[in-house]
């Protein structure tokens, strides 16, 4: 929990209690007094799900279908390096294997606005795992269901349960488990603070993905890097919300000013132009540099998107390897990566690229390792592990070997 939160982080930790002393009551009581909807049940009936296509357009289906498809080749590809291998030395023998998680749970904001794009991120890469049970949550609307191109994305992508709720309760329902709502071993998939907060909470005993904060883009541009598209790339980016960051790292002055030039005038005129406003002036920047200081810059604000749209951009990239994500060349903006390229838009913020990529197969699987040793190989190595084990003050690890040998 942040310092500057301990008050929402109570309020969480309550949600999450009372869930799992009062199980679905406690979902329903919350889901009423913050989403004002509450429904029963709270999954989704097969009848619900199939009412829900009916409400879609044929490119809004196909739209998703596309989506699926492209992100599930790009998973797919990464899930066939995963072999499993054995190593013998020595009558020592060791075999890493992966194998799928058995359960998983995908968090997929709604109430107010819809996000059903994020279903397809969570949900294909645990599908392509071979994830055994696929559980969705999403909060509901005013009159208690969820946006029908939501529930359509998670039945096209594969999941096996799609619930209507949302906010830390839901969290919590994965996580401990309630009469409708059984457990999962993992939750994944982005929310806002306080669904972040009750993933942090919840992470002692049920597995998470990463604690995603506000969307972030970095462009790194030289005088080649089109000005126009450089600013529709800020703006698409800092739409998302008021605390978006959103900047450009360059060696042109005569770039700087065009981006600046050109959003000035844009503002006025497009959607949501007070929320790009207020995170563009609160949050987002345009630093002129050396070229020399382009790629350490970008390395250490580490953001979500990273975008280089210089003359070489490949040449640049290879020293590049703090961001989430990087999108290369001109035509390669982060807002087509969010949605149809094939690639996952939950992504590390907050600097967290540093440790960690994209949401993908990876975080559907474990590795598993199997390990035999004949007697002649424990004998072998029994005076080794003498001194180790004495070293370290556990003098019963050496004494159930030397029983053996």
């Amino acid at each position: 929990m942040s310092p500057g939160r301990p008050k929402a982080g109570k309020t969480v930790r309550s949600i999450l209690d009372d869930v799992r002393r009062r199980g679905d009551d406690a979902v329903l009581y919350h889901e009423k007094r913050f989403n004002k909807a509450a429904k029963r049940p709270l999954r989704l009936s097969k009848s619900e799900i199939k009412r829900a296509y009916a409400r879609l357009s044929r490119p809004e289906v196909a739209a998703l279908r596309l989506a699926r498809s492209r992100l599930a080749r790009t998973e797919s590809a990464t899930m066939s390096l995963l072999k499993s291998k054995t190593t013998s030395s020595e009558g020592i023998r060791i075999t890493r294997k992966f194998a799928p998680v058995r359960s998983v749970g995908c968090y997929i904001p709604g109430g107010l606005a819809r996000y059903p794009s994020s279903a397809v991120m969570c949900v294909v890469p645990a599908k392509v795992a071979k994830v055994g049970r696929i559980a969705v949550v999403s909060p509901p609307r005013k009159d208690g269901d969820i946006d029908p191109m939501t529930i359509a994305a998670a039945d096209i992508c594969g999941a096996d349960e799609i619930y209507r709720t949302g906010g830390a309760q839901a969290v919590a329902a994965l996580s401990y488990g309630t009469r409708s709502i059984p457990r999962v071993d993992k939750i994944v998939g982005p929310g806002g603070p306080i669904v972040a907060e009750a993933k942090h909470l919840a992470s002692s005993t049920t597995g998470i993905d990463m604690l995603a904060g506000p969307t972030e883009l970095g462009i790194l541009a030289d005088s080649s890097a089109d000005p126009r598209h450089v600013a529709l790339d800020l703006v698409s980016q800092a739409e998302h919300s008021r605390d978006t960051s959103c900047y450009l790292i360059t060696d042109s002055q005569r770039l700087a000013r065009s981006v600046r030039g050109i959003i000035s005038e844009m503002l006025p005129d497009i959607k949501r132009s007070g929320i790009v406003r207020d995170s563009l002036k609160n949050n987002g920047f345009i630093a002129v540099c050396k070229r020399s200081d382009m790629v350490p810059l970008a390395n250490a604000l580490a953001p979500e998107h990273l975008q280089i749209m210089t003359k070489r951009p490949e040449s640049l990239s290879s020293g590049v390897v703090t961001p989430g994500m990087i999108l290369l060349g001109g035509n390669s903006p982060s807002s087509a990566s969010d949605y149809i390229l094939g690639s996952n838009h939950v992504l590390p913020t907050g600097g967290s690229g540093a440790s960690r990529g994209s949401l993908s197969v990876l975080d559907f699987v474990k590795m598993i390792t199997q390990v035999s040793s004949t007697k002649q190989a424990l004998s072998k190595a029994s005076g080794h592990l003498r001194v180790l084990a004495e070293a370290e003050g556990l003098y019963n690890h050496y004494e159930a070997v030397r029983g053996r040998i």
